[in-house]
């Protein structure tokens, strides 16, 4: 048997093949490690969906108001926009309802003080030696009109086929509910008038969406037990009420 400097050679290949086993050996388990962290992760993501969500949405409430810059609005993305649009619908409502300023009254002031400024405004260029302004050409975008055209069609349209669905007398349930809906409302109506109505929902599209991303959480805690409670309501009113309706008599069926 062979030596060099006093240690026999098949020592170092018996020690090459010992590394490499154990580097074999931490690669698997580093490749384990991380199919174990890719497992918790799917987990995770799978508990995060199953949490409960008001409505039964599975999309951020940036999602739900449509994206962009509308959503970007009504969620206070961008603040001095969010306050001048929110400053604007105020002072409308101000005009309109506190003092009592007419629509018509209003469109035509306005229209009178800006071409009397813009007129003085290109005479008195003359006078002083400058060229009149150029003013712009002010149109609306066709692209435009149609996409706010189409989505009110899209509303429109499924409003329709909820009201078709629950004069059909499929659903009791939906029936319950959108006669519920028409009731609050009638009674809000009879309180406030159309265009207070309508600032008190543009307001609370201002408050109530960055509100709830805010507490997101908890709200949807809260939600989801009153939903139980409802659910538990209206299983007891169906046992006590519903349940006691008489109803026609069924045809009798042919069996072939």
């Amino acid at each position: 048997m062979s030596e060099h400097n006093g240690e026999p050679e098949g020592e170092p290949k018996v020690e090459s093949v010992l590394e490499k086993i154990t580097e074999k050996l931490h690669g698997d388990d580093s490749c384990t490690s991380d199919s174990d962290d890719d497992k918790k992760e799917s987990t995770m993501e799978a508990v995060k969906n199953k949490v409960y969500r008001i409505l039964g949405r599975d999309k951020p409430i940036h999602n739900v108001l449509g994206g962009g810059k509308p959503a970007d609005i009504f969620l206070w993305r961008n603040k001095k926009i969010s306050a001048g649009v929110l400053g604007f619908a105020t002072a409308i409502w101000v005009l309109f309802e506190l003092i009592e300023y007419h629509l018509l009254t209003l469109v035509c002031h306005a229209i009178i003080l800006t071409l009397a400024v813009l007129f003085l405004w290109s005479n008195v260029s003359t006078f002083i030696k400058k060229s009149p302004p150029k003013y712009p050409e002010v149109f609306l975008p066709e692209d435009v009109v149609l996409g706010v055209a189409g989505a009110l069609r899209i509303e429109i349209n499924r409003a329709f086929a909820i009201l078709r669905d629950v004069a059909a007398g499929k659903d009791l349930k939906k029936f319950l509910m959108v006669i519920a809906g028409l009731w609050f409302f009638s009674i809000l109506g009879s309180c406030w008038n159309f265009l207070t109505l309508f600032y008190m929902s543009f307001v609370m599209l201002h408050t109530v969406p960055v509100l709830y991303e805010k507490y997101e959480d908890k709200v949807d805690a809260l939600a989801e037990k009153a939903e139980a409670e409802l659910r538990k309501r209206y299983a007891e009113f169906n046992v006590k009420v519903l349940s006691k309706i008489p109803r026609g008599p069924l045809k009798d069926k042919k069996v072939l």
